[in-house]
This record gives C-alpha cells, structure tokens and sequence, in this order.
C-alpha cells in the first residue's frame, strides 16, 4: 500500500487552523518528550483538542478527506465478507468497495503497522479515509453488527442445556460475544448488548405460533429489535434465560421471577427477568437496571431538568420546603413518579435531616439517605417498614407507593404528626386520587388534612434535536388533537426525521408533563362537602391549574414534541 505523503507536520497543520499557538505548540513538544509520548496522544489525553478536530488536522496532514460518520451504517454484506471483531480490534469501518479497492474509515493514518495489517488480512487494495475513534465505534454499535453472529446462531443452533459460567458475573461486549461461545449463550448476549448500545428500558421476548419475537421498550414505546427468529430457538433461549437468573429450568406452567447481573464495558448491569407461561410457550421480560448510570444521574437530579412547566416548578418546590404533610405523586407505571420523588429529595436534602425511604426495589441509590428495599417473601412490607422507620425518628420520609389502607394510614398519620412525606399513588389524573383514598377506606377528613399537594404528571417523548426539522400543521392533524386550525395553523411545530443518534426513531429522550393540584383551605372544604371531580376542577382551574393535556401542547408549540406523541399519552378531551 502506497504510504501517503506529508503535506506538513502537524504541528504546522494545527497552527495553521488556529488551534493552537507557536508557544503553546512548543510548550507541548517539550511536554510530549519528557512523558514520552506521541504529540496527538498527548493533546487527546489532556483535552487540549477534541477528536473531531484533530481527526481532521490529520486528514489534512496526509491529504486524505475526513469523514464524520455521522448517521452512518455499514453496508449489512460487509459483515458477510469481514469479521466484525477485526472491525472492532483495528479498529476501523468499510465505507465501499469499488474494482477491487475497499474504502475504509480510520481514526490514525500515521500508524503504517496497522494499516499494512489491515490490508494484508482483506487480501486487497486500500483507500483511506479519517475519521475518530469515537464515530467508528458508533457507526458500528449503530450498524447491524450483530447480524453476522445472529446468523452463525441459527445456523450453528443445537438444542442442548447450556450450563452457567463458573464465574458470577459474565463480560458482555461484541468481542466476547464473536468468540468461540456456544450459539445460544451468543443469541442471549447480543440482544443484550443490542438493548445496552440502544438504552432499552426493558427487553420483551414473545412467542407466536411461528417465530419469536424480540422487542426493546425505548423511551416507553416497544419496537421490533430484529427481524422474528426461528421458533426451533425459544426453548433453548428460555433454558438460558432461566439458568442465568437461577430459575427452575424444568417448570413452564406458573410464572417465574430471577435476576442476574453481567459486567458490560467496565460497569455491572443488572436484569431483573420475569417469566410468564402464554399459549404458545413462554414469554419473558427483562427489565434493564443500569445502577451505576443511574446513580451518575440522580446524584445532581434537579426538579429543574425533567421538563415541568415553570409555574407548576415553582408551586411543588413551595410545597415540598413545607416542615411537614404528604406530597403525594400520581401517575401509571413508568410515568417518572419515582424519579421526580428522588428530584425533589436531592433539593430539600441537607445534613441535618434524617431522610429514610422504603421502596420496591430501590432503583436510585443516593448518599446520605437511608434505603430500605420491601421483601414480602420475608415480611417486610410497606406498612410494617413505615411503622419500623418511624422509630428511627426520620425528619422526611419516601414511600415508594402505597397500595394498601395500612400503608395509607400510616402514611397519613405520619404526615400529620411532624413529618414530610414524598408517596406515589397509581391514578389517572390529580383529581382521581381522592376517589382512589376514599375506595381503600381512608376517611376523607385525614387525608385531606395530611395532604399538601398531589402532582400528576406523565412521560412524553421528546423530539430528537439532531433531527428535529419543521412541519407544515394539517386541519386533519389539528382536528385529531381537538385543536382550532385557524388558531394554530400560524405556529411552527416540529418532528423529528430519524437519525443515527436516535436510531431512526426521531425521538431522543422524554420529557416530564405535570398537572399539579395545590390543596388550598378552599379546596380541601370543596373535597369535605362531597363537590365532584369536574367542579373541583373547575375550581383548581381558576387558581391557576394546568392539565397534563395543556402541559403537553405547551411542549408541541414550544418545540419539545409532537401532536402525535402527546395525543398517545393524554386523551384529547382533557383540554378544556
């Protein structure tokens, strides 16, 4: 391969495109000499310059283009040809291939072993082109890396039991999954890491009369993670599945539950799985818990950046600084109840409070507060580690969602004798929540009493900003969202188109919608006189409520989202 020749040193090339100085060019020569270390590796090393501009200083140096990459995917017959862990060991991508010459993506054009390397395992001729490490290793997570192995899968697949690791926790990447392992653990590990590079919530394995299908929950909406596999794979999968969260492998009538963990890219996982017997065999889903990325995140989880409205902001934050009642979050499952509960800890939380929650599971793991996690198979419920806690003379106190008339109680009675209680409650909407204390046996006037606020709130996704481009607003659009045309047909509105970054979904990302109900001396009397959902309403209206259908169209004409997404998640007659 012909070694391209230098225009200039790259020295010259950075100062040149005024990255850096003379002096600070010689001061970094000096420094790079006295580590004994390369010049680029230094100035990546210590965030002098970023990757995309050295890549392209490079590019420059050699006389070859760069190329960002950006929604960039491998063309799905490379990975026919070449092994997708050479890819990753180089590493680099194939762009094309054109009589005999393969055009490739490479992070460093200044390394000659590795390209004479590269040339003489594909056996061909070579055209370069620069690109950063970053964007290779994106392109090819992005790209269907996997396909390769999931087609030796189903060809190499044998039906035998698969007996677990001796190790506690597996090493899970797209190297160890291209090594000699038996088919079906590389099935099981490649929708893993799949759902892990696509920030899957939950992975949904279902079985029809024919195929399996594989699902990944992304931002609260399931799709289809691959094309539907081979029947013949779901009992040795399930077999998997089973040995590595410690379930019975020979019992397929009642559901199972298990967990287990593997260690991906220098950090653990765990899965939580549940397994649920259906017509046509087994149906699993693993629930996705990422602590450690988790915890990164909720260690600096402001209230300010879940994407409330500022008026209802501003109104919780009041009511949460109070010394003592309930602020109570409503909303189904997976609506963010929970981590809004952990925003709002992070901001009344100081050293001298005594802060206790008790959940099921704790799924944030924050410093400084103490976490109880429910074990019914042991006993501890929620009401008898509510009663537990009040002993530990707590200043606030978290329950992670109250089920029950006991828990309730306590809850309450908590409340009124000097503490702030943060709680969920499954309802529909801020005003369902009363029928919903009432219908367990709550009196009416202790709940009401105890209550400083109820905050329902739900998750919309958010329209992804590498994408996001405007739209022309339709009278058919307006009037499936029960909107006046000529009142909004002037406005702009946005989707998304899909790209690499959001993986052609053109959402990235949800945002927070809240309807939040103060519960002022007038409408705790409204509740006690027995008034109904819509004349509280009405009431709260005229004191400055928002309803979660007014909150999420705020966030269509503020850009945020779309119509489409916001009529998904709120019924279009909740305006008025």
């Amino acid at each position: 391969m012909p070694t391209p020749l230098k225009r200039m040193s790259l020295e010259g090339i950075l100062v040149k495109r005024g990255l850096l100085t003379d002096e600070k060019i010689e001061q970094l020569v000096t420094q790079a000499l006295e580590t004994h270390r390369p010049l680029k590796t230094l100035l990546l090393e210590e965030e002098v310059i970023s990757e995309e501009p050295m890549a392209e200083a490079l590019a420059d140096q050699y006389g070859l283009p760069y190329d960002p990459l950006h929604e960039f995917h491998v063309d799905p017959e490379f990975f026919e040809t070449i092994p997708v862990e050479w890819m990753h060991r180089f590493p680099f991508v194939p762009l094309s291939q054109d009589q005999g010459v393969l055009r490739i993506a490479i992070p460093n054009p200044q390394d000659v072993r590795v390209l004479d390397e590269v040339e003489l395992f594909l056996g061909c001729e070579l055209q370069l082109v620069v690109s950063t490490h970053t964007a290779i290793n994106e392109a090819l997570s992005a790209s269907e890396g996997n396909k390769q192995v999931l087609s030796r899968i189903q060809a190499e697949l044998d039906p035998v039991l698969i007996k677990e690791d001796e190790k506690g926790e597996e090493i899970l990447s797209v190297e160890q999954i291209t090594k000699d392992q038996s088919p079906v653990v590389k099935l099981v590990n490649t929708i893993i890491l799949s759902a892990l590079q696509k920030q899957s919530s939950d992975i949904h394995i279902e079985a029809n009369e024919q195929v399996l299908q594989v699902k990944f929950r992304i931002d609260g909406v399931l799709y289809n993670a691959m094309e539907p596999l081979s029947s013949s794979l779901h009992a040795p999968l399930i077999s998997r599945l089973k040995i590595m969260s410690e379930l019975d492998i020979a019992e397929r009538r009642i559901p199972q539950d298990g967990r287990f963990k593997l260690h991906v890219e220098k950090r653990t996982v765990d899965f939580r799985v549940s397994i649920l017997p259906s017509v046509f065999g087994e149906s699993v889903v693993i629930r996705i818990l990422d602590k450690q990325h988790i915890a990164t995140g909720a260690q600096g989880l402001r209230l300010d950046v879940l994407g409330f409205n500022p008026e209802d902001l501003r109104r919780f934050r009041r009511a949460i600084t109070r010394p003592y009642g309930m602020a109570l979050v409503t909303g189904p499952t997976g609506s963010g109840k929970t981590t809004t509960l952990y925003g709002a800890l992070n901001e009344v939380h100081t050293v001298e409070d005594k802060i206790i929650t008790i959940e099921d599971p704790v799924e944030y793991q924050l410093k400084g507060i103490v976490q109880i996690p429910v074990n019914e198979k042991k006993g501890l419920t929620f009401a008898r580690g509510l009663r537990s806690i009040l002993r530990h003379d707590p200043d606030k106190i978290m329950v992670g969602e109250i089920r029950d008339m006991e828990t309730a109680q306590i809850a309450i009675q908590s409340a009124l004798t000097g503490h702030l209680v943060f709680t969920t409650v499954h309802a529909n909407n801020a005003f369902d929540v009363i029928s919903r204390f009432v219908n367990m046996g709550i009196e009416p006037y202790n709940f009401v009493a105890s209550l400083s606020c109820i905050l329902a709130q739900r998750l919309v996704r958010a329209i992804c900003p590498f994408c996001k481009v405007p739209i022309e607003v339709t009278p058919e659009l307006c009037e499936e969202s029960g909107l006046d045309y000529e009142k909004v047909k002037l406005e702009t509105l946005y989707e998304g188109k899909g790209c690499h970054e959001c993986h052609g979904l053109g959402f990235k990302g949800r945002k927070g919608i809240t309807e939040f109900l103060d519960m002022t001396d007038s409408i705790k009397e409204m509740i006690l006189a027995g008034k109904t959902g819509s004349e509280i309403r009405i009431a709260a209206m005229a004191q400055g409520l928002t309803t979660l259908r007014q909150s999420a169209v705020q966030k269509v004409f503020r850009g945020e989202t779309t119509l489409k997404e916001i009529n998904r998640v709120t019924p279009v007659d909740d305006f008025a």
